[in-house]
């Protein structure tokens, strides 16, 4: 009784308040524009949202004392019921005509409200009903000035991602707000290739017992990441009791929505240390100065007010609803009261219901419409509500810590999770990232499934007879077990036989993967069909199905045998490169005074380099194609019996696989009739079909995967070749189930051992280096030598002859040059050296005879009488030189005089014609001198007179 009329009379005291407000600030001729308020006043969101909205009244009509319209508040309490809610909308419909309802506070309660307001086209505005089944496109007058819960699971799941956490729990309430976030977070967090491995649902009513239950039966599974959404008191009461049971220490991670963490500066001091180490998303408010001093205001306002509540922060809801007033005080001037009146149902009879008298408020569309168009810049930041709800594109994430919070980082749709450089205090004060799962403090051991494989290399099983324990060793065992030593955990496990130590063949893999194992760990291939029900591990071996299939003598019958062993190109290259070599050796010794070079030896120096060069390039590709032609008439006497997996399929041919195995529906799909595959168990087994044939009861090809390819091999190498891959498959790996937390964590271990040399010495101890045989892999014919392999000795012979040749031809070129000036030098000279010489000389020029020298060329001089004229004729090795001398009475003698001896120096003296010693002083005197290096076998001297 003392509750209710507390009750009554803090109503009282509301309307009271916003009744004096009103009046205080209503001008003359101002008129009153009816807007109900409903919200659950008991509550700690009613409470400062009704301090806010008073003082939201005061301000505006501060701000606008010009105003014609002043809005006249009627305050309910739904007290948290939604009846009670509906009954209060209704009231304030009929009895008030209230042209739009504040409110209501929860979800719940807006659905049957926005109903009514609906039908009587009065929009109902609600700052703290977030929920997602709520929207502006079923429910036309209902807007929300707050945001839907739907918008921050994308900031909660890349919160996740950020720190790597693969599954979560959500803890929520049982009502509409609770339960409408869930299908966007499953969404959210399957984005990431996350996912809920829990649903853990609260009653409003439920007790401090039944929810420890819950709590303990949390502790009993694997993930540590919780998601927490729900009221305050209920969430008050959940996390002082995990406090409780020891779920807030080393290890958890838990996350707590905006509804939560919106309020947490309200919060009790003894729920904030149960929080103690939470992260938690806000929607983000801009600081600002109009904001620090509304604070302060704000403060004295709610004391006084509420003398006996403890002190209380405000919060985001209390400042939705000072901007709610503002958006509603503002449309309502831009419409007027000159047309606020209601229609009147004229169907409507003296005995009908509340709900069939309601009357539609003329001006209801249009004043919706003024309320969504105005945009402005609120307290809680920019105020926009043009979609029927508030636009949010940034949230805060922050810490709770110490009893208090800071923010850590912000989320944006565009940037996703940025954190700052504040330290982040996890549950049990810890500093380490929980890595958001553990084996079970009260579960079993890790249950890892194990299975006799066909090769005991890979696995084999046994049970001790007195202890029961299983014992499993193999490659495939070992890799595992490397793999658990290398987490940066301690994980504990036991080994579950599947079906039976005997003989499992009768049963396929498909059947062991698909157990309800925390692990199945073997010779277990990562199949497509299979990923759907398991996820798979990296691989730890190579890949591929191959044929094994026996070999056979081949004799080579082939006539151009020889010419295989180079290529078309090597062919052609060498042959151009013979004759490009050839020329140039001949060019370099013709200028080189060598005009015998077809006959006799080189004796260039450029010659002999360019020779050395190309001799090199010919012993390297003679070796090469010996080698070649060696191999090809001896590797090529063995080969396989089949190369295609087709030619088996058109000559119906037997083929066989491993009992058990996919391989028998990979056969089927390639296109072989089901008659002609045969299953078989063992190693030998196989040998002994392949060794019988296709046509003796046998097979002609035995269809594997390679890594048992190479076990069979090593045994049977000299029978049989591996001929393929025909298929290419991911190799073996581990099965998970679906959303294990181990996945990616033993993928990473098996990626470090793949990487080093732990996987090659466990390979080594289960082959027992067996792999010494030289026809493990396919026989492949051996190819033909290619151009590009002898590309660098093409480009060094080129390159070699082609600067020998421009070396010797500028060599060449320079000394023709030299002797042309010098030639040119000595005629100068003869006819116009100064002195009497020169002056007799052109006088006496028809009795003049000229003595022609050669220059280091070797010669032969001869004169000859031609028509009553003396001519000198002078040959050369390199071309045939003539000069006629027609003037001068007598030659009366020509010496030219070649020297026999290396380094010996010539001399050629010509003596002019005339009768007497004077004639002969006065005619010119030619000495020359001329160094000979070549042969004393090519150089001749001789005297003619004539």
């Amino acid at each position: 009784m003392a509750k209710a009329m507390s009750t009554l009379l803090m109503i009282l005291f509301f309307f009271l308040v916003f009744h004096s407000a009103a009046a205080q600030n209503a001008a003359p001729g101002g008129e009153k524009f009816h807007i109900g308020v409903i919200l659950d006043t008991e509550t700690l969101v009613g409470k400062t949202a009704l301090t806010s909205i008073a003082l939201a009244m005061e301000d505006f009509y501060a701000a606008h004392p010009s105003y014609r319209t002043r809005l006249e508040l009627h305050v309910r309490n739904a007290s948290g019921d939604d009846v009670r809610a509906a009954s209060a909308a209704l009231d304030l419909l009929e009895n008030y005509n209230v042209q739009a309802i504040i409110g209501p506070q929860k979800s719940s309660q807006a659905v049957f409200v926005s109903e009514l307001g609906s039908r009587s086209h009065v929009p109902v505005i609600s700052f703290s009903a977030t929920s997602p089944s709520l929207s502006h496109s079923s429910l036309p007058y209902f807007v929300r000035a707050t945001l839907n819960d739907s918008a921050q699971v994308n900031s909660i799941a890349s919160l996740m991602k950020f720190y790597g956490w693969r599954e979560a729990v959500p803890i929520y309430e049982d009502t509409d707000y609770g339960r409408g976030i869930i299908p966007y977070l499953v969404d959210a967090l399957q984005g990431i290739n996350a996912h809920v491995s829990y649903r853990s649902v609260i009653s409003r009513t439920a007790t401090a017992d039944q929810i420890i239950s819950e709590l303990y039966k949390l502790m009993t599974m694997q993930t540590r990441v919780f998601v927490v959404h729900m009221n305050l008191n209920l969430a008050s009461v959940l996390f002082t009791k995990a406090n409780e049971v020891g779920m807030m220490t080393k290890g958890y991670a838990w996350i707590i929505t905006d509804g939560f963490s919106n309020l947490i500066g309200s919060m009790s001091p003894s729920v904030l240390e149960a929080v103690d180490g939470a992260l938690g998303v806000q929607f983000y408010v801009p600081e600002s100065v109009k904001l620090d001093k509304f604070s302060i205001r704000w403060n004295k306002r709610f004391e006084i007010d509420h003398p006996n509540d403890p002190p209380s922060k405000l919060n985001l809801f209390a400042l939705w609803g000072y901007d709610v007033v503002w958006a509603v005080a503002t449309a309502a001037e831009k419409i007027g009261v000159a047309d606020n009146a209601s229609i009147q149902n004229p169907n409507v009879q003296k005995d009908s219901t509340s709900l069939e008298r309601l009357k539609p408020f003329a001006n209801g569309k249009k004043f919706l419409n003024t309320i969504l168009q105005n945009k402005f810049r609120g307290l809680s930041g920019n105020f926009d509500l043009s979609d029927g709800h508030l636009q949010a594109s940034t949230f805060r994430i922050i810490n709770v810590a110490r009893k208090q919070w800071q923010q850590i980082g912000v989320w944006t749709a565009r940037n996703g999770v940025s954190l700052q450089l504040n330290p982040i205090t996890w549950p049990g004060g810890s500093t380490e990232i929980p890595k958001g799962w553990e084996v079970p403090v009260r579960g079993t051991k890790l249950q890892v499934g194990v299975r006799n494989s066909g090769y005991p290399e890979f696995m084999t099983v046994s049970q001790d007879p007195l202890t029961g324990a299983i014992k499993a060793t193999g490659l495939s065992i070992d890799v595992f077990e490397e793999a658990v030593k290398r987490l940066p955990y301690a994980l504990p496990y036991e080994y579950v036989v599947f079906d039976t130590l005997r003989d499992t063949s009768i049963r396929n893999y498909d059947d062991f993967v698909y157990q309800n194992y925390d692990a199945a760990i073997g010779d277990i291939t990562i199949r497509y069909n299979r990923s759907f029900y398991v996820d798979f591990t990296l691989p730890y071996t190579e890949s591929g199905v191959a044929m094994v299939v026996p070999v056979k003598a081949v004799e080579n019958k082939s006539t151009w045998i020889i010419a295989k062993p180079l290529s078309k190109g090597l062919w052609f290259g060498s042959i151009a490169l013979f004759i490009g070599t050839g020329f140039v050796v001949w060019v370099l010794e013709f200028i080189s005074g060598n005009e015998d070079v077809g006959e006799d030896k080189v004796k260039g120096f450029l010659s002999r380099i360019v020779l050395l060069v190309w001799l090199f390039f010919l012993l390297v590709l003679t070796s090469s194609y010996t080698a070649s032609l060696a191999s090809m008439l001896t590797v090529q006497q063995l080969q396989p019996t089949v190369t295609d997996v087709h030619e088996l399929i058109k000559s119906k041919e037997y083929v066989g696989y491993r009992r058990g195995s996919y391989i028998k529906g990979l056969l089927e799909e390639i296109g072989f009739d089901s008659s002609k595959i045969k299953p078989y168990d063992t190693p030998e087994d196989f040998h002994n079909a392949l060794s019988s044939g296709s046509k003796n009861g046998g097979i002609a090809a035995l269809v594997h995967e390679v890594p048992y390819i190479k076990l069979f091999l090593a045994e049977h190498c000299k029978e049989h070749t591996m001929v393929g891959p025909i298929y290419k498959t991911a190799g073996f790996g581990f099965a998970f189930p679906k959303g294990s937390p181990l996945l990616g964590d033993i993928s990473k271990a098996i990626l470090n051992i793949s990487g080093g040399d732990t996987i090659i010495q466990i390979e080594k101890k289960w082959s027992a280096d067996r792999n010494d045989c030289q026809n493990m892999g396919p026989i492949d014919e051996p190819g033909s030598l290619t151009f590009e392999s002898f590309r660098g000795l093409f480009i060094i012979t080129g390159v070699v002859s082609g600067c020998s040749l421009y070396i010797g031809l500028c060599i060449f070129l320079c000394k023709r040059r030299h002797r042309s000036n010098s030639m040119n030098g000595d005629n100068d000279h003869h006819q116009g050296g100064d002195g009497p010489g020169g002056q007799d000389q052109g006088q006496n020029r028809p009795n003049e005879a000229e003595v022609m020298q050669q220059n280091e060329t070797e010669g032969d001089i001869r004169q000859v009488d031609d028509q009553g004229g003396r001519r000198q004729e002078i040959e050369y090795q390199h071309g045939v030189g003539r000069r006629d001398i027609e003037h001068g009475n007598e030659i009366r003698a020509v010496q030219l005089q070649l020297g026999n001896m290396s380094g010996q120096p010539n001399w050629a003296m010509t003596l002019g014609s005339g009768s007497s010693s004077a004639d002969a002083a006065a005619n010119r005197s030619i000495l020359k001198h001329r160094g000979s290096a070549g042969s004393s076998n090519h150089h001749r001297a001789k005297t003619m007179i004539y």
